[in-house]
Formats: C-alpha cells, structure tokens, sequence
C-alpha cells in the first residue's frame, strides 16, 4: 500500500511554504494512487496554539485536500515513544546526557571545530560513558555505537528529486537528541516512530528536512523498522532569503473566498513547477479538475524517480 502524509505542526495557520507541502504529498500519494494522511506534529506543546489543528484541518479541506485516515497527534502518543526509548536503552543505543547546549557549543569550540548558522553544535560524546555525577537532562541515541555494528558509518539513500544522498551522521551530527531537556520527544524520534505506526510508505516534505533523513534512517535501522521513499521539494522563500516560516512571520493563506482558495492553489503548483490553470468558477467541481491535471503531471515528472 503506497501511503504518504502531511505533517503540519499546530503552531498557526497554514501560510503558503506549508500549503505547497501539502500540495505535493498529497499530489505524490494520488499518483501513485495512495492513500495520504493528516499527522499533527504537536508535540512541543508550549509553541502550539489552541484551535490552530481545528484551523489547518479547515484549511486544507478547502483546498479540496482530505486526509484518508484518522488524523493522528503526536500529544496522545507519550507513552508510545517511551516504550521505544526503553527499547533503545535496552539494546545500549540510548543514554542519558547532562550536557547543556552552551557546554556542547563550548566543546565544540574547544577541539577547533566551527560552529555553522542554523546548524547545531556536533555532539562530541562526553557523556557516552556516563555522567560524571551530574543529573541527566536529555537522552541520546548512540550513533557511534550503532555505526560498529553497520558496513559503513556513512548513511546513503536516494531523494526522489535530488538524488543521490550520503552523509556521516557520527561526524556531522553527533549522537543526537531523542528526548529533550524539557521532557518533550524530539522531532526525529517522534517522525520514525510515527511513520512506521502509520505505515507511511513515501515521505515528501520542504527540502529544508533533507539533512534530517540520515538520522532517521538509523533510528529506523536500529528499530527494525522500513525505509520510506523520500523526496524533498523547493523551499518557499520570504522576502530575507530565507524559508518562508512562522518563525520569520509568515501570513496565514487567505482563503475567505472560493477566488482565494483558487488563487493559493495556483501559487503552491506555480512554485512546484506545475501548470498555470484558468479555473473559471473556482468552485469544488473546478478545483477537482486541476488537481486532476496537476496529479497527471507529477505522476509524468516523477515516473522514473518512483520506486
């Protein structure tokens, strides 16, 4: 079964970079005649805001774009990845850390390593093997103990639109966070363990998480769990350059008006490279028909990346 998702986090409304995210996982699922499915990835409780899942769900359905399965949140599976940690814990693939992030940046300065914008600090290890009397404050997956027991340290895997892929999760990255200081479940935790429960098949996401697919693909070695497709899309960028976001003010889609909705649609397939439609009435029955057209043309540009 072909099954794909779209994985907002309830921190607002949709704005345009999110709608051209739902556009192409929902566009990549139809083509290859899937399934596609609505997660709320609202798992950082402190940055989401009340009504706002409600609001996207409401958003989307305007868009003509429905989830075929339950919606799933992240916030009612706690004990879920608890019980994956423990499992992790037991196989000696996660330990407890006491770093905080400015020790590790010190670190890190330390062994004459630069610290990268917008790039965490590597992780060099320093409580692998205990943790020197100091409580622990976050746990880790142990990518260097994990990397022993595969062929090769590096990661390889293909995106369906960019190709190959490798990285080196243990130089680049570090042994990584699972659970946070705070007592929230990190991203890449969360993500695996939810993908394999929904058995999702084809991930398609903004090209800004392609950095994250390596970690995942550990965590999903050392589970036991499937590889999915992966295919990374353009960004939408603000008027700064960078990746249009709610964290750089992003405006919320206007879709007061069936011309709205029609005129948001055409921007998201726009910035996917997809054809320029005349949607005349811009009604349910018009839309349908260009999600038509634009589902035939992904199916045709993305038939020889497709498993």
């Amino acid at each position: 079964m072909i099954r794909g998702r779209f994985a907002p986090s309830p921190t607002g409304e949709l704005h345009a970079g999110s709608l051209v995210a739902a556009l192409a996982s929902w566009l990549d699922a139809r083509s290859l005649q899937g399934e596609w499915w609505v997660r709320m990835e609202d798992v950082d409780g402190p940055r989401c805001i009340d009504g706002a899942a409600a609001k996207i769900l409401q958003q989307l359905s305007l868009c003509r774009l429905h989830s075929d399965g339950e919606v799933l949140y992240q916030s009612h599976r706690n004990d879920i990845y608890q019980q994956v940690l423990n499992q992790l814990i037991a196989k000696g693939l996660a330990y407890p850390c006491a770093c905080t992030r400015k020790e590790i940046e010190e670190q890190q300065v330390s062994l004459g390593l630069s610290l990268e914008r917008h790039k965490s600090a590597v992780y060099p290890g320093t409580c692998r093997n205990g943790l020197d009397g100091k409580p622990a404050r976050a746990w880790r997956f142990n990518v260097t103990q994990w990397s022993t027991l595969r062929e090769s340290p590096d990661v390889h895997w293909i995106d369906r639109r960019l190709g190959p892929q490798v990285q080196n999760v243990q130089e680049e990255v570090g042994d990584f966070v699972l659970k946070r200081a705070d007592g929230l479940w990190a991203y890449q935790m969360a993500v695996v363990v939810d993908d394999a429960a929904q058995n999702i098949s084809h991930v398609v996401r903004g090209e800004d998480l392609t950095d994250n697919t390596a970690r995942q693909y550990l965590l999903q070695e050392a589970l036991g769990f499937e590889h999915p497709h992966y295919l990374h899309t353009p960004l939408v960028l603000g008027f700064n350059g960078e990746k249009l976001s709610k964290q750089n003010d992003a405006k919320a889609l206007d879709l007061s008006s069936p011309r709205a909705v029609c005129l948001a649609m055409q921007s998201a397939a726009s910035t996917l490279g997809l054809s320029t439609l005349k949607l005349h009435s811009c009604d349910s029955a018009d839309l349908d028909e260009a999600l038509s057209t634009w589902t035939q043309e992904w199916a045709q540009r993305h038939k020889r990346a497709s498993p």
